[in-house]
């Protein structure tokens, strides 16, 4: 009788651990999918290596952890996209012409 009552104790011991394993591993993928990593890419010939960012609304990274973003900053960030799309339609015509310059080149080559 004791025997068959440790058994059961450890069994239940056990099927604990497993649900708090696998609530720490469910608590990881959220924490994943709330930071993206960009791959490596070349920009203006300088290799940018690989970069983690935030996929929440609102949040940055700071020191490795998602941190919210004061509003001054993100007033910034939003004149910033802003600028930053006028001039890229601005320069656009440029862009497009380069583009096709260096496919062409490529597929000359047989790239």
């Amino acid at each position: 009788m004791k025997e068959s009552e440790s058994e059961k104790e450890d069994k239940e011991e056990k099927n604990e651990k497993e649900e708090k394993n696998e609530k720490e591993d469910d608590d990881k993928e959220l924490n994943e999918a709330r930071i993206k990593i960009i791959k490596a890419r070349v920009r203006g010939g300088q290799v940018q290596r690989r970069k983690k960012v935030s996929n929440v609304p609102g949040m940055t990274i700071r020191g490795g952890q998602l941190k919210r973003m004061s509003a001054a900053e993100r007033r910034r960030r939003k004149m910033g996209a802003r600028k930053g799309k006028m001039k890229r339609k601005a320069k656009m015509t440029r862009i497009l012409m380069k583009r096709k310059r260096s496919l062409q080149k490529r597929k000359s080559l047989g790239l």
